[in-house]
C-alpha cells in the first residue's frame, strides 16, 4: 500500500466525514475518472454559486434568511473546493532538487 501523502483525497467524505482515499497508478481507471468528474461538477457549482452571491448581495431586497441559507450553501462549496485544491496539489510532482 501507498503511503498515505501518496494517496489521492477523493472529492467526498466517507462515514462519520471522514476522508476517503484512492490508491491507483491508473489516472484514467474507473474511480480516477469518477473522481474527476465529481470535481469538476463541485467546481463548476461553485462558480455558479458564486454568481448567485453577486446577484443577491446587490440586491438591496435581500432578507436575512436569503443570507443565511447562501453562507450555508457557501460553506458546502468551500468545503469540497478546498477538498479539490487539497487533493490537485497532493498530486503535483515537485521536480527533485540538483542541490542537495
Amino acid at each position: 500500500m501507498k503511503a498515505r501523502n501518496e494517496l489521492r483525497l477523493l472529492p467526498w467524505a466517507g462515514p462519520d466525514g471522514k476522508p476517503c482515499y484512492l490508491s491507483t497508478d491508473d489516472s484514467d481507471g474507473y474511480m480516477s475518472r469518477l473522481a474527476d468528474n465529481m470535481e469538476a461538477t463541485q467546481l463548476g457549482m461553485a462558480a455558479e454559486l458564486l454568481q448567485q452571491v453577486r446577484e443577491l448581495l446587490d440586491d438591496g431586497d435581500t432578507e436575512a434568511e436569503e443570507l443565511r441559507l447562501l453562507a450555508a450553501t457557501l460553506t458546502g462549496a468551500l468545503r469540497d473546493a478546498l477538498r479539490v485544491a487539497k487533493s490537485r496539489g497532493r498530486r503535483l510532482k515537485t521536480p527533485e532538487s540538483h542541490y542537495s
